[in-house]
């Protein structure tokens, strides 16, 4: 009986190299744990243990990437210690940061979504059709649907990429908004946003301002 036990576990065992190329070969996408236990042809509960499992044995080794859960679904990220040479790699010229007026926009969906063009530029007080257009082409926000009001104007939402662009797993950890900032004293709690997000509040509005045209 023991044997049997035995041989059963190195048999489950061997399905981790395989669990981390889905993982890889899912991307960004992920994949919930239905989908992985569907492949591998194990029940949900197994594919769970073989998942914690591997988050405990990759941190013990110290590997460079890791298994974190996003929403509903799996998948493999770098690690938050290592942020700083990502940065580094961020600053190529190829690759840009998110603007002010982009994270303004941002913030402004994540905490009130759905929310039409319109609320956005009434809390903002300047006009969001750029910014929006530029976090869609980011995948960080997408179109929800149409309100209905005269004109059925589109709703905008946030997307997974947004989640794990801010290292999230759900919106429900974001905090509370009036602990961040007050919609009405924006200017004065900025610097607090910009420090949440990792982003520096001196880099140049003209300068990200190009940026997002020439994208």
């Amino acid at each position: 009986m023991y044997g049997q036990r035995r041989e059963e576990g190195l048999k489950t065992q061997q399905w981790k190299p395989v669990i981390e190329g889905l993982l890889f070969a899912a991307g960004e996408d992920g994949l919930r744990l239905a989908e992985i236990a569907d492949i591998i042809g194990e029940e949900k509960k197994v594919v769970r243990q073989l998942l914690q499992e591997m988050q405990t044995e990759w941190k013990e080794a110290g590997r460079g990437i890791q298994i974190v859960k996003v929403g509903r679904v799996y998948q493999l990220t770098t690690l938050p210690e290592h942020h700083a040479y990502f940065e580094q790699l961020a600053a190529a010229p190829s690759r840009s940061q998110l603007s002010r007026a982009a994270l303004e926009t941002l913030a402004i969906v994540a905490y009130r979504q759905p929310i039409i063009r319109a609320d956005i530029e009434e809390i903002r007080g300047v006009k969001s059709e750029k910014a929006l257009a530029y976090l869609k082409r980011r995948g960080l926000i997408r179109e929800m649907g149409r309100a209905e009001t005269v004109g059925r104007p589109i709703l905008y939402g946030t997307t997974p990429e947004f989640l794990q662009y801010f290292g999230l797993s759900r919106l429900e950890e974001l905090p509370p908004a009036d602990s961040i900032f007050q919609w009405a004293e924006w200017e004065q709690e900025r610097q607090e946003l910009y420090e949440r997000l990792g982003v520096s509040p001196q880099q140049e509005e003209a300068t990200q301002r190009s940026t997002e045209t020439e994208e």
